[in-house]
């Protein structure tokens, strides 16, 4: 029996969570004029699932159907899970149904393969075509390319979509080269870099001032890495990361903890990562790129390679680097108040600017951070000194909220 929209939405949606890449911000601003939908310029806003992955796109597969059989996939050829495809006017009217109905903001759409990648990125663009052009839809739209894709398509894309992503899928060459065969390093970066030189060129074209010029995927390109498939450290995972930002001037670099699908694959674990691995790789990306820290700091925190998954990486490398604290809240350089645990960039600024007019005390500084816990031990005030607090052995236990026990045996 034929299977109907809700059957096939079912089925699509759900092989579409493990892509966690769909975050929506940077998006162009498009609130003005005749059309559909609108995107701010501060993105738009989300509902998270307990896990931390994003559910306020509509995000689906166009087919879950593929020629490929990567072993961390659950739509792999090899796995035995129902099979559905949409057509592309089905995926038009439902982004526009869910949207009039005020379920959805904009669209994520990933796909299997079918026959080719040319002839799967080919759907891929003419949904987004579609909506942008029949339908003035001006929602936010994230197509996810497949590695092959030839360049005419990934050009065509990028005209209609707010983001393009191609996912690396592993932190090594040799684990892709194991678990996904049928997959190309060489493609998946050559992918990457045609997308960001005709983002760099479109960003050119508006600097030199033409009129009204039509930008190139305005919110960049991501891509995403499965952890804990192969037997990559995090300084792996890491180490490719700070590669694939420097190389393609990525905006995200995604994680998916790797979660066995219930249709296993011979040469995969059966147990899943961790997601607290997943959320200290997210926190250490977030010092990397905002508060300053270099690659060889981060690897200074890390034991045999990994994260402590017992407590935050910036709280870590505070209390390995005792000798650079306390810090004098009226003095110290915005960097350095960046390494401060507890202090965020934003209390960082609201500091600086407030201490333009006079010294902090330790209770104008927990009105501008807030709770003070963290903070207190690495930093000095005109009515506060740590005294003896950074060399107690017991510091660490005092500041990391106990663990709860498992339950399991």
């Amino acid at each position: 029996m034929p299977l109907s929209v809700l059957q096939k939405l079912e089925i699509l949606a759900d092989a579409a969570k493990y892509d966690a890449s769909c975050v929506s911000s940077g998006g162009e601003k498009r609130t003005a004029g005749k059309g559909i939908g609108s995107v701010t310029g501060q993105g738009i806003c989300h509902a998270f699932t307990p896990d931390g992955r994003c559910v306020s796109l509509l995000k689906i597969l166009l087919t879950n159907f593929c020629i490929y059989d990567c072993a961390y996939c659950v739509s792999r050829r090899s796995s035995n899970v129902r099979r559905a495809r949409f057509s592309v006017d089905e995926v038009v009217r439902l982004t526009l149904d869910l949207y009039r109905r005020n379920c959805i903001e904009g669209l994520f759409l990933s796909s299997g393969i079918v026959r080719s990648a040319d002839e799967t990125t080919a759907d891929l663009v003419r949904v987004a075509k579609i909506l942008r052009l029949d339908h003035g839809f001006r929602g936010y739209v994230h197509l996810k390319m497949i590695p092959g894709t030839c360049a005419e398509l990934l050009d065509e894309a990028g005209l209609y979509a707010d983001r393009l992503s191609m996912n690396v899928e592993m932190p090594a060459e040799a684990a892709l080269e194991q678990l996904a065969p049928e997959k190309s390093v060489t493609e998946i970066k050559r992918g990457l870099a045609r997308t960001r030189s005709r983002i760099e060129e479109s960003g050119e074209a508006s600097s030199a001032g033409r009129a009204h010029p039509r930008r190139f995927a305005p919110a960049g390109q991501s891509t995403q890495m499965v952890v804990g498939a192969d037997s990559s450290t995090d300084l792996d995972i890491l180490r490719s990361s700070a590669q694939l930002y420097a190389s393609y001037a990525l905006e995200r670099v995604y994680y998916s903890a790797f979660s066995p699908t219930g249709h296993p694959s011979a040469v995969l674990s059966t147990r899943p990562t961790p997601l607290i691995r997943e959320h200290r790789l997210y926190q250490t990306d977030w010092l990397m790129r905002f508060y300053g820290f270099s690659l060889p700091e981060i690897e200074e925190a890390l034991t045999g390679g990994m994260l402590d998954l017992s407590i935050d990486p910036k709280l870590a490398w505070a209390l390995a680097h005792r000798d650079l604290f306390p810090v004098d809240i009226n003095r110290a350089s915005r960097e350095l108040l960046l390494r401060v645990p507890g202090l965020g960039t934003k209390a960082v600024d609201r500091i600086i600017a407030a201490r333009r007019h006079g010294n902090l005390r330790l209770a104008e500084l927990a009105r501008l951070a807030g709770s003070l816990k963290r903070v207190r031990p690495f930093v000095l005030a005109p009515d506060w000194q740590p005294g003896a607090m950074l060399d107690d052995d017991r510091l660490r236990q005092h500041l990391v909220p106990p663990q709860q026990l498992s339950l399991s045996l």
